[in-house]
């Protein structure tokens, strides 16, 4: 059965040349999801698709689809967007790679696209980048079904203690240790922290930031995120 979305919502993950003219375009959008479209002859200098198609900026989609690459008709801008430069832009290209590699294709998740706009956003400001990136992190590994346990001990179901450490094990959640290291190894006021989404403190901020590496190195079963070894380069983002 054909289906066709008009004017979706949407944002350019990635796109790269197919044949000589066109392209294949990986778009995240709020009803559908990712999904994958080819957009005949976008690479000719007089294609009205070719200075529209850009990652970052909002998008309206208008495509058919029979079979899992579907054609993409028509592309509008979808309002206004400050373009992302400097660290911010290289933590974008992050978030990309994320959804690239974690989200299922033709899985609609409304909210994780909310967030994924808003990450954006915040993004083009001046403002510290690694809370955003935690925070959308934490939203990609709900969406999926893998909600971080940060309120309890997950051995005991003890409320969790700002004081304490905890071993953060990947499948069943945070347990009270006497361990000071590791990437996994956290305070209990970190945890609070991070279901509270406060990241003002530089402890939260790094403990917060390897945790979250540890959590998402678990869902890739091993793949390595380019954009995380140029942001580690960069600095502890």
């Amino acid at each position: 059965m054909k289906r066709r979305a008009e004017l979706e919502p949407g944002y350019v993950l990635h796109a790269y040349p197919y044949k000589e003219t066109s392209l294949i375009v990986e778009a995240f959008t709020r009803r559908f999801g990712r999904v994958s479209l080819l957009a005949r002859g976008a690479r000719r200098p007089r294609s009205a698709m070719r200075g529209v198609l850009l990652a970052f900026h909002p998008l309206r989609l208008t495509w058919s689809a029979s079979a899992e690459l579907g054609t993409l008709m028509t592309v509008e801008w979808g309002g206004g967007q400050k373009s992302l430069a400097g660290v911010g832009l290289m933590c974008g290209f992050y978030l990309n790679e994320l959804l690239l590699r974690l989200l299922p294709r033709e899985d609609a998740h409304e909210d994780l696209f909310d967030a994924y706009a808003a990450a954006l956003e915040s993004l083009s400001l001046p403002k510290g980048e690694a809370p955003v990136l935690r925070s959308f992190e934490r939203r990609l590994l709900v969406e999926l079904g893998y909600a971080p346990v940060l309120d309890r001990d997950a051995a005991s179901g003890a409320a969790i203690e700002p004081d304490k450490r905890y071993a953060y094990e990947a499948e069943r959640g945070p347990v009270e240790t006497r361990r000071n290291s590791g990437d996994s190894v956290v305070s209990g006021r970190t945890l609070l922290d991070m279901a509270a989404d406060d990241y003002g403190d530089a402890r939260t901020r790094e403990e917060a930031r390897r945790l979250m590496r540890a959590l998402i190195a678990e869902r890739l079963g091993g793949q390595a995120l380019h954009t995380r070894a140029v942001l580690s380069e960069l600095q502890d983002l």
